[in-house]
């Protein structure tokens, strides 16, 4: 089974309008550029959109949101992203808030084929609207449901021609739970090496999780906020 594509275009060349699409890393942390430029150069409507946030000004998934791509985001933190935070005020896109432990843990239970779960995060606040709520050893919880996918767009450091990945530092946030819990998932490299390449004790996803990979190109790198310090 080859899994190598020429590049994002080539990828990403079935998603069409009103997907669902998990986006990995943290902030602009780990983006997948190539395949966010490609979704915005392709002008697909009406996506829902899974990160841990959307983009920070201007960048990153804020690209999407720039060409109102983007219908709904789930995520859980919104800050620094003035796109995002107008078009929600202005009733554009509808934005469902997670706390950060459980929206990871809703996308893992969507890649673990679990229905949803039980958590005490959020009961007696506005998180709890609307939810199934249930008392345990005398204590109260809140449902909440699965996570899953059309498309994961993930970045790794280094992936072989399998898929098997290894992710750099922070950049790993999400990612391995979103492979598993989307129907596609898509990946591009900073270096693509042969199978057998990698150890496999420094493994961070299995390439059974990924069915699309490619060479990535011409990263920016984005730094959210620089800060700096004078020398001595």
């Amino acid at each position: 089974m080859n899994k190598v594509y020429s590049d994002a275009a080539a990828a990403l060349h079935d998603m069409h309008d009103g997907a669902s699409l998990m986006s990995g890393g943290f902030g602009l942390c780990g983006n997948a550029e190539n395949s966010i430029r490609e979704i915005a150069r392709r002008g697909v409507k009406d996506l829902t959109v899974v990160s841990n946030n959307c983009g920070n000004a201007g960048r990153g998934l804020a690209m999407l949101l720039k060409n109102r791509q983007v219908k709904t985001v789930i995520a859980s933190f919104i800050g620094g992203n003035p796109d995002l935070q107008q078009q929600m005020l202005n009733g554009e896109v509808d934005v469902q808030l997670n706390p950060q432990g459980t929206l990871a843990e809703r996308i893992r239970a969507g890649g673990a084929g679990i229905g949803g779960f039980y958590t005490p995060t959020g009961v007696g606040t506005v998180v709890a609207e609307g939810k199934e709520e249930r008392v345990i050893d005398g204590k109260r919880y809140l449902f909440e449901k699965a996570l899953k996918a059309d498309y994961a767009i993930l970045r790794a450091r280094v992936g072989d021609t399998f898929g098997n990945l290894r992710f750099y530092r922070t950049a790993r946030n999400f990612s391995p739970l979103m492979a598993m819990a989307a129907r596609i998932t898509v990946v591009e490299v900073e270096e693509l090496v042969p199978v057998g390449a990698l150890d496999p004790d420094d493994i961070h996803l299995p390439g059974i999780f990924v069915q699309r990979i490619f060479q990535g190109r011409d990263y920016e790198n984005p730094i959210e906020i620089r800060t700096t310090r004078p020398r001595d």
